[in-house]
């Protein structure tokens, strides 16, 4: 491949230099390869150009003054090697996907993907997923490090969808990804912009950058007539319509009267949710068995992106209901026989553990919930002190836990967040399994327990050490063990929690009362002193 075809100003006397591939990691870097020298948060690519070209790297990409060929080595420079790479990425893998669209925002991502993905699925239409929760298409899943893959391995993936048949991909879009230029190249049919709310400001420095990171997917890599999807009642609404007015884009909202698909009504019905929609002047009435309130918002937002992808809004209707739970976003784990819950979710922000825990408070009105979490380390820590407070608010019992400490003092973080915390309300618990068998072990008949902060990931990071750690595989280790101590009657586990004492699990209570004379078989007397 000639260097030519896809870098444009150079001069034409090296147009016709040669390059095999790409690369931007000395380490895994091949003969003849093109070297993209990008400068990290930690590290300088520019420290390791002689490295790469020891490996065989015949072309350099940095933003170093000297460009020309020297050694037989040519040197390009360029003010932004990120995005000339992703560029290059992109016409290198040619054959991609025909309807790529983009989904950002601080919450929700994961969530509308998966969404999109089932109706997709259910629909019978071919369709891949990219993001926190891996590359998934019909056939397999793969796990990925990041939200939002770096170029190369975007575009290699892409290329491989599409040789499957698959035209329909949904990816996530992070504010890292889109401030680093990893999606510039592609060709989005379709951007979802979900909320804003405070994160990643450890990496960012301000809101304003983090908000002008999230909106340059719109302003920057979506072409005229592409469409926006986004929530009409959300601050940044405006600043998307007034993209949407100046690029020329279609803008399709949720949410009130005004939105082109209107909530029109919302109620509960124990663990499941029915809600009524009107859109294009027709209504529809819609039942999920799905857990909190936010998930509805999410479902809207996947339907239109389903009806851009030229599925009928009637078909995309009728398979909502079969619909299923995202891997650890608002997830109920196991079943406990004293009526008790386990909910998992991914939240490890202000507004996402506010949000799931109030969506809790609603859903279940009236029960006591109590949440086992932590705060990640090397982030945000203007957050920990926040979410501490807001456990507080929600919750009778806080298990204060280990999350992803990496490389900061587990016990720092946890004083941090304990700042804003009642201590009758703590149980600090450092181990993150003793905090969840903990909560499981004290989880009285009704109650809700939310283990949040981790959700899908399988392993816990302390910086010097990764090990394994699913939170999901030790919830159903604890709540097998519960179930040991429980009986099958629910009346029986009361009145053990009651009289903190043990009765025979299989003993049957059928009605209570006070008057020996109307007692009847298995009923229970209450002997009252007058």
């Amino acid at each position: 491949m000639l260097v030519g075809k896809f870098i444009k100003n150079i001069n034409s006397k090296f147009k016709g230099h040669f390059f095999s591939g790409l690369s931007f990691n000395s380490l895994n870097l091949k003969k003849n390869n093109i070297f993209f020298s990008i400068k990290g948060t930690k590290i300088n690519g520019n420290k390791f150009i002689k490295d790469a070209i020891k490996k065989g790297a015949r072309t350099i990409v940095s933003n170093l003054n000297f460009k020309g060929l020297k050694n037989r080595v040519l040197y390009i420079k360029s003010n932004n090697p990120r995005k000339l790479l992703s560029e290059v990425a992109s016409k290198f893998y040619q054959n991609k996907p025909k309807n790529l669209i983009a989904v950002t925002g601080t919450n929700g991502k994961s969530s509308i993907a998966d969404f999109y993905f089932q109706i997709l699925n259910l629909n019978n239409k071919k369709v891949a997923s990219l993001g926190t929760l891996g590359v998934k298409t019909d056939l397999k899943k793969s796990e990925i490090k990041n939200t939002t893959l770096d170029p190369i391995l975007l575009n290699d993936y892409l290329q491989k969808i599409k040789k499957l048949n698959i035209d329909n991909v949904i990816l996530e879009a992070s504010s890292h990804g889109l401030k680093q230029n990893r999606l510039n190249g592609l060709d989005f049919k379709t951007g979802i912009f979900t909320n804003l709310s405070h994160d990643h400001l450890d990496y960012h420095k301000s809101f304003e950058d983090y908000l002008k990171s999230k909106l340059s997917l719109f302003q920057n890599l979506l072409r005229k007539n592409s469409n926006i999807i986004t929530d009409i009642n959300i601050p940044q609404y405006r600043n998307i319509k007034r993209i949407a007015k100046k690029k020329q884009l279609k803008i399709f909202t949720i949410g009130s009267k005004e939105s082109d698909l209107e909530l029109m009504k919302h109620h509960y019905k124990e663990d499941k949710q029915l809600f009524q929609i009107k859109y294009k002047n027709k209504i529809y009435d819609i039942i999920v068995n799905l857990i909190g309130k936010v998930q509805i918002k999410n479902i809207l937002m996947a339907m239109i992106a389903a009806e851009k992808s030229n599925i009928k809004f009637k078909k995309i209707v009728k398979s909502i209901k079969n619909i299923k739970n995202v891997n650890g976003r608002f997830e109920k784990i196991g079943y406990i026989k004293n009526n008790s819950k386990v909910i998992l979710d991914y939240a490890h922000t202000p507004a996402a553990l506010s949000n799931c825990l109030q969506n809790l408070h609603e859903q279940f009105i009236n029960r006591k919930i109590s949440i086992v979490f932590g705060c990640g380390g090397d982030r945000d820590k203007s957050k920990r002190s926040q979410m501490g407070k807001i456990a507080n608010k929600f919750c009778d019992k806080i298990y204060l836990t280990d999350d992803n400490p990496r490389f900061e003092n587990p016990k720092k973080i946890r004083s941090a967040v304990k700042i804003s915390i009642d201590k009758a309300k703590l149980y600090e618990r450092p181990s993150r399994e003793k905090a969840i068998s903990n909560a499981i072990q004290n989880l009285n008949s009704g109650e809700i327990l939310l283990v949040a902060g981790k959700g899908h990931e399988k392993n816990q990071d302390y910086g010097s050490f990764i090990r394994n750690f699913s939170d999901k595989k030790i919830i159903l280790k604890y709540i097998k063990k519960k179930n040991k101590y429980l009986s099958k009657n629910w009346k029986v586990n009361i009145l053990q929690e009651v009289i903190k004492d043990k009765i025979l699990l299989d003993s049957k209570i059928s009605k209570a009362s006070i008057n020996s004379k109307q007692i009847k078989k298995n009923n229970i007397f209450f002997a009252i002193k007058g």
